[in-house]
């Protein structure tokens, strides 16, 4: 077999990863929109229609793995062809990690609406915040599928806007907790509801790090932003 015809495979192979990743984070951002329309409307059925597909994306993260140990099991890739599959790999993790936030904030819909808790709360502020991440995983899903490293640095920039929103709705329940006592259990609800989604933020944000990793053959993981902007150039 000639050498032409082993690297047409391979790129053929990576190609096949590439696009299985894209599918799953297709998936989790089709998640996290029925879980905030849970939020905001109160659903019982579209909470519990994320739960169910909670596996998916657990099974599309071990498909994957499967697909890159084979595939570093058989081609030995050396240099970029290397980097980034184990850069598919870390990115891999940070979408499953982005789906349990998800399926997280389900079930926190759920346990509200079973425990009846009062409707006077700030819910709909939070649809902002999930906005945010909504969009921010799907601009690191954008930027994956082009290798862009400008879009991967904005995106990391943006990841501050949600957590200044986490930041502001943290103080907005503690006003409410001071004035109510009865609002104090609701509010811890929708705490840890607004913290699952500042985490999908995260999670965006390092897969654009991972981008930049790709690309630039540099771990720009726990750095400064200055450091990332010159890595880039």
């Amino acid at each position: 077999m000639s050498d032409k015809h082993i690297s047409s495979q391979f790129d053929a192979e990576l190609n096949s990863i590439s696009t299985n990743v894209l599918e799953m984070g297709g998936m989790v951002e089709s998640q996290l929109h029925q879980a905030v329309y849970a939020l905001v409307n109160m659903s019982m059925e579209s909470a519990q229609q994320v739960i169910e597909n909670e596996a998916r994306i657990n099974q599309m993260e071990l498909h994957i793995d499967h697909e890159i140990i084979s595939t570093i099991g058989r081609r030995q890739p050396t240099a970029r062809d290397l980097r980034f599959l184990m850069a598919i790999s870390r990115t891999t993790q940070n979408l499953e990690r982005a789906g349990d936030e998800v399926a997280r904030i389900a079930r926190m819909v759920k346990s509200i609406i079973e425990s009846g808790s009062p409707r006077n709360l700030p819910i709909s502020e939070l649809r902002l915040a999930a906005d945010l991440a909504s969009a921010l995983l799907r601009k690191s899903l954008d930027s994956f599928a082009r290798l862009d490293t400008s879009m991967a640095v904005a995106i990391i920039k943006d990841d501050n806007e949600i957590d200044n929103e986490y930041n502001g709705f943290l103080r907005k329940l503690i006003t409410y907790m001071m004035e109510d006592a009865r609002t104090i259990s609701p509010s811890l609800d929708l705490l840890f509801l607004a913290k699952s989604i500042e985490r999908v933020g995260d999670h965006a944000k390092n897969i654009a790090e991972q981008i930049i990793f790709i690309v630039k053959g540099e771990d720009v993981r726990h750095t400064s932003m200055e450091n990332v902007e010159s890595v880039v150039g």
